[in-house]
């Protein structure tokens, strides 16, 4: 048969035996999600445009699950008869691939957009997709099932609120209460706390406090800085519990007899 016949019969009949392996080509999903939803109406709500994207947002879900990968940016397209497209981009800080959370965070960027003209069709279009970290979760979470982890209250809130609107606090170097922390943006990490006690809670204003209800736990700790910038201060802080149970954090000046300020709560 090799003399009547080419090379290629033999090897079909080698893979027919088994003796020869069959190379086959696996499936590779493609590197980008294009789904899109015509719809049988012309639609001006956005309650009408609610069930289309639930329904991209479920099957952009269901794509990354099979390619074990997340989402950070996508972009929502509205269709209009006579008019370009509404894009509406939507943007996360960190890769997920819930189809909960992706159905959250672009209806809070839907209804920001007004609907000016009547929509056709919806489409969802996804082509940012970075590796996916599941998070980390104790075995047992002993947290309330109605409680959000951070990250998640943090998309919600910027896909409510706008991209600027959600920002992190970050310490400075700096040994005056009121100028030891700064705003940040949040996808900056906040650098470790430091190990001395300091309160979450400023005033906007020192409150002048009646020394009769408070009882003194720790101090005095002594802050004296700012003389570079105009601002200098010199006080003596202290740890102190109200009548009621709270604990401040409460100053004398040094130097004047004007009483006890308070300056902040701790939780």
């Amino acid at each position: 048969m090799a003399r009547r016949f080419d090379a290629g019969l033999l090897k079909h009949l080698d893979t027919l035996t088994g003796q020869r392996p069959l190379p086959l080509a696996f499936y590779q999903p493609p590197d980008r999600f294009d789904g899109r939803i015509e719809l049988n109406f012309d639609v001006q709500s956005h309650q009408a445009l609610l069930f289309p994207l639930r329904r991209l947002t479920g099957d952009l879900s269901a794509f990354l699950c099979g390619r074990d990968c997340g989402v950070q940016r996508f972009d929502l397209h509205l269709e209009h008869a006579q008019a370009p497209d509404s894009v509406i981009k939507v943007g996360l800080l960190s890769a997920e691939r819930e189809p909960a959370m992706l159905f959250e965070l672009a209806r809070g960027r839907l209804e920001q957009v007004q609907v000016t003209s009547p929509v056709r069709g919806f489409r969802l279009v996804a082509q940012d997709l970075p590796v996916f970290v599941p998070q980390r979760q104790d075995l047992f979470d002993d947290r309330p099932h109605q409680t959000l982890p951070w990250e998640q209250l943090r998309e919600r809130l910027r896909a409510r609120l706008g991209d600027e609107a959600v920002q992190g606090l970050r310490f400075h170097a700096d040994h005056r209460p009121e100028c030891a922390w700064q705003a940040a943006a949040d996808k900056h990490p906040c650098p470790a706390l430091s190990p001395v006690q300091r309160p979450g809670w400023l005033l906007n204003e020192p409150t002048l406090l009646a020394e009769h209800g408070v009882h003194i736990l720790m101090g005095p700790e002594r802050i004296e800085s700012g003389w570079w910038d105009g601002a200098d201060i010199r006080r003596d802080y202290y740890l102190i519990q109200t009548r009621a149970g709270q604990q401040g954090w409460a100053f004398r000046n040094v130097g004047q007899c004007d009483g006890l300020w308070l300056q902040g709560w701790f939780a």
